[in-house]
């Protein structure tokens, strides 16, 4: 062999020994994957009239919880992972609103230990609900009523949730899944920084304040400024038929505006819901 070919055979080799002999690189470590949305919080007038309204849409309240014989809290549930919370306003609350966003944990205690771990602070260990399941809350950035009430869960056997598997999930549902909740934030800037450097969720192409949980769920949070909202919620769902939704809004007499794949509409207090055909 040439000594030209010989060096240049060498040189290759030498190269390749360098690469296989090179430590890898290790990314960063991924946060703990979410399951999804779980569910969103809202104080409402009458909770008979809410009830009766999400209903209309084809969404059954399986459950509810109650003390000394009234109702504090119904459930309403779209899939067996998502549910809409209503509240009744009260002498103490006399207000309506949205009240909180819950996310659903793969394994809660790894997502509690990986915010102390990064120096955050849930307002409670992970500890067991009301309903059966898994809980821990944290503060999050400042909303038109204050501090951003953040929960977390995971569905736990013998939960009322969990207990409800594959029931109340009617063929007339308007949408069968909850893809995006609004936050309406004082300060979006800030909240977009928490929400991404702090809980390390991820922002969309082109769409700096809409972003994606973390886990493969495809769900998504989206913040606008407070004046976009006030204190009022704003959800989308998903169907895989628009028509066979707008059908059955029209069944109902619910008017609806349609924007391209959208339908919207409002509840009995005002709250948007958005369907989507995606």
């Amino acid at each position: 062999m040439p000594k030209q070919h010989l060096r240049s055979a060498l040189a290759l080799l030498a190269l390749s020994l360098s690469v296989v002999a090179a430590p890898a690189i290790t990314p960063p470590d991924a946060p703990p994957p979410f399951a999804g949305i779980a569910h969103v919080a809202i104080r409402v007038h009458s909770l008979a009239a809410a009830t009766a309204f999400y209903q209309q849409l084809g969404f059954d309240q399986p459950f509810s919880l109650s003390k000394n014989g009234a109702v504090y809290e119904a459930f309403i549930k779209i899939n067996d992972h998502q549910f809409i919370e209503l509240y009744p306003t009260t002498e103490k609350n006399p207000d309506t609103a949205f009240l909180h966003l819950c996310f659903e944990g793969v394994d809660l205690q790894a997502i509690h230990d990986d915010y102390v771990s990064r120096g955050l602070t849930p307002r409670s260990n992970v500890r067991k609900a009301g309903a059966g399941n898994l809980l821990f809350t944290m503060n999050g950035p400042l909303q038109p009523s204050g501090p951003q009430n953040i929960e977390y869960t995971q569905y736990q056997p013998g939960s009322r949730h969990f207990e409800d598997r594959g029931q109340h999930l009617g063929p007339n549902r308007v949408a069968d899944k909850l893809v995006t909740v609004t936050l309406a934030m004082q300060d979006p800037a800030a909240a977009r920084d928490f929400y991404i450097n702090q809980l390390e969720f991820k922002s969309l192409p082109g769409s700096p304040m809409l972003f994606h949980l973390p886990g493969d769920s495809g769900e998504q949070v989206e913040i606008v400024p407070a004046t976009t909202l006030g204190a009022k919620a704003r959800i989308t769902l998903q169907t895989d038929n628009l028509g066979k939704a707008a059908r059955l809004l029209r069944k109902q007499h619910i008017p609806a505006t349609k924007t391209g794949n959208t339908l919207t509409l409002t509840d009995p207090d005002g709250n948007i819901i958005r369907i989507e055909s995606r």
